[in-house]
């Protein structure tokens, strides 16, 4: 059935629903509950711990019990992570275990979730289509997850709370279209599908022919992935926060909208701006990251939330192209069994790139944000031409 991956798709989308729909609610958290910047961050740290060990060894896990457990499991945890939230707002303990499960949860869905839709993408599809139908789910997910939850926090009643009731209804859909999801990683009762219980946890192999070409073109773009947005949604809101008027938690909804609908739009063309420039699209992608990145370091004196908007565009496209780009390239490179466990490895390379606005809220008091932005534009570029010679010297 051409369309079977429509069983898989709504789950990794609420995965990311609930991963991300706790972004916008960072500043309604330090302003309802009293949290310090410290405590907020220690919530995203928990959140980071939960995901790279999830995106290590879910790969490998479903390899040996199969896709639809281990995404039974992401929805189970997704669960878990949305009540004890909305139990426990006022509890630190409370609040970093809830995050802890919900980066466990979309671990899991990022690595297995995609797999799978790419498995079920069955007939003639080519690869790139089954990529972009992994990467603008996940993308969607993180786009209506935050949007969602900016816009109830800032009008909704009970906003600590009617978050995460919706995302519990609509999840309870997506799990009805699980159920109905065909498993495709193999027969565990053919020898061929037992040798998945023999290999170790945590299984990544990448073949001699391709590991020049991933740390020299994956390597030096997968990080801008997320830190691309995150300067979109999480830096660029503090800069102009003085001019919202109470509006900061629905201009970081609204912020959110801009860049993951702009990078939910680009991944289509991302074959073709491709094809023009010799297959480094990524190179494409951080030029835009740097702009953007400029645009914010601008904002620092002007303190506009239009060009924080505009900022957002750019940031949005940097996303999307590097996203699916680097998809690209990871299942180019993975053979049959080594699918789940590569794309793992890339998803947790991506996440680094979520520890950028901490590192410049850091070191902002010793070197101003805005030479640290112009820092991080020019180490954009930087990486940028190095992906472009890595594109060139392993076509």
């Amino acid at each position: 059935d051409r369309r079977s991956w429509l069983a898989a798709a709504p789950a990794v989308l609420m995965m990311a629903w609930g991963g991300n729909q706790f972004t916008p609610l960072l500043l309604l958290y330090r302003k309802v509950e009293g949290y310090s910047a410290l405590q907020v961050d220690l919530f995203f740290g928990a959140y980071i711990i939960g995901l790279i060990p999830g995106f290590l060894i879910a790969g490998s896990l479903s390899d040996r019990f199969g896709r639809k457990p281990l995404m039974v499991v992401s929805v189970a945890l997704s669960v878990a992570a949305a009540v004890v939230l909305a139990l426990g707002s006022a509890s630190p303990t409370a609040m970093m275990i809830g995050r802890l499960l919900s980066g466990v949860s979309v671990a899991v869905a990022m690595v297995v979730g995609t797999t799978w839709i790419r498995e079920l993408s069955t007939g003639t599809v080519p690869p790139a289509v089954t990529a972009r139908r992994a990467s603008l789910t996940i993308t969607a997910g993180f786009l209506l997850g935050a949007v969602a939850a900016g816009v109830l926090a800032q009008w909704a009643p009970w906003p600590t709370i009617t978050p995460y009731v919706v995302q519990l209804v609509l999840t309870s859909v997506a799990a009805v279209a699980l159920a109905r999801g065909v498993e495709t990683a193999g027969d565990r009762s053919h020898p061929q599908g037992r040798e998945h219980e023999r290999r170790p946890l945590v299984d990544v192999v990448i073949a001699p022919e391709h590991r020049r070409r991933f740390f020299t073109v994956v390597v030096p773009m997968a990080p801008w992935v997320f830190a691309a947005p995150a300067l979109a949604f999480a830096v660029s809101p503090a800069i102009v926060v003085e001019r919202l008027g109470g509006l900061e938690i629905a201009f970081a909804a609204l912020l959110t909208l801009v860049s993951l609908t702009v990078g939910f739009l680009i991944q289509p063309s991302v074959p073709r701006i491709a094809a023009r420039v010799g297959g480094a699209s990524g190179s494409v992608g951080l030029g835009l990251l740097a702009i953007g990145t400029l645009l914010v370091a601008a904002n620092v004196a002007v303190q506009s939330p239009l060009v924080a908007c505009a900022a957002g565009v750019l940031l949005g496209g940097a996303y999307g192209v590097c996203m699916l780009t680097g998809l690209v390239e990871v299942q180019a490179m993975a053979g049959g069994r080594n699918l789940a466990g590569l794309t793992g490895l890339y998803y947790a390379l991506t996440y680094i790139g979520f520890a950028l606005p901490a590192i410049l809220s850091a070191l902002a008091p010793t070197f101003g944000m805005l030479p640290l932005l112009v820092a991080v534009a020019v180490l954009a570029c930087g990486c940028a031409a190095l992906v472009a010679f890595g594109v060139r010297r392993t076509r």
